[in-house]
């Protein structure tokens, strides 16, 4: 079943309308530059925003576009968000700091969005960008009942499109490099995300398929902590931190994964650089630069 071009999102009682991420709009192209994909570990405090870092394209992730208000970056690629909880936890993030960044997010992102910050739809849904997980691209699951009526009609249309596909479904499709031996889970990465992105158990995996999507010639990722992952986040205190659940994933799904992407990428031009000091020795295909 093919995804629409666009979908509508009710927002206050009026209806919206979101268009499909298409890589091949030529507003979606990065022009074969430097892309910086800023994560939120706790790294990112110690990072040095020189003039021309602020100058490259950035792609923000989650809690980190807070940083677009403490720095005067001149060239917002993007704001990548995927799973919905990071809506529900802090929807004040986005009430301070997003001021219409075009917005790569999920169904399910949308829908919570819409929910907790009508407002947001309400005044930006032009620059919205729909993004979907390949295995599953209605989303990880209805977040409330209510959100998809249409689909709560019938239970067996509600099973079907939130039914996950098997990775391994997709190892002959051209726009995705899937590993089945892995174990204990397939894992993979795509080269096209207008037909999906592949799901690791970070949102900065995502953001690193859209950056190669987009025709990044490079791609530099800061604050992929990972081993300190049971510490805040740099824009959380101890007190207002979100659950995390990157600990049982790091060895089994992250880290193997972005082993694959470095090494896809890499044979197709691009590198991928890791420059958080933390996470520097888990990685074998990704290059290592800190600053010092």
């Amino acid at each position: 079943m093919g995804l629409p071009t666009s979908v509508d999102i009710t927002a206050n009682g009026d209806i919206f309308q979101i268009s499909t991420f298409n890589a091949q709009h030529a507003q979606e192209s990065l022009h074969q530059q430097p892309v910086n994909i800023f994560a939120s570990g706790p790294s990112i405090a110690e990072l040095k925003f020189t003039d021309a870092r602020l100058r490259q394209p950035s792609l923000f992730v989650n809690g980190s576009i807070s940083l677009t208000t403490e720095h005067p970056f001149s060239n917002v690629a993007g704001y990548v968000i995927s799973d919905a909880r990071f809506i529900n936890h802090h929807p004040e993030i986005l009430s301070a700091h997003y001021s219409g960044q075009p917005l790569y997010a999920t169904l399910a992102v949308f829908e919570a969005i819409a929910i907790c910050l009508p407002e947001l739809v309400m005044a930006y849904h032009p620059v919205f960008r729909l993004i979907f997980p390949v295995d599953r691209p209605w989303g990880v699951q209805v977040n409330r009942p209510w959100h998809r009526p249409w689909l709560n009609r019938f239970a067996f249309i509600d099973k079907l499109f939130n039914k996950k596909t098997p990775l391994s479904h997709f190892s002959q499709h051209p726009s995705f490099v899937i590993d089945s031996k892995q174990q204990p889970y397939p894992i993979g990465v795509s080269l096209d995300m207008s037909h999906g992105f592949v799901e690791a158990g970070t949102v900065a995996y995502v953001a690193a398929q859209l950056a190669f999507s987009r025709q990044a010639s490079a791609i530099h990722l800061f604050g992929i902590d990972l081993l300190n992952s049971n510490q805040p986040r740099f824009y959380e205190s101890k007190d207002n931190s979100a659950p995390c659940k990157l600990d049982k994933a790091i060895t089994d799904r992250i880290v193997p994964s972005f082993d694959l992407l470095g090494r896809v990428y890499d044979e197709h031009g691009v590198k991928v650089v890791n420059h958080s000091p933390i996470s520097k020795d888990l990685f074998s295909s990704l290059k290592v630069e800190t600053d010092s």
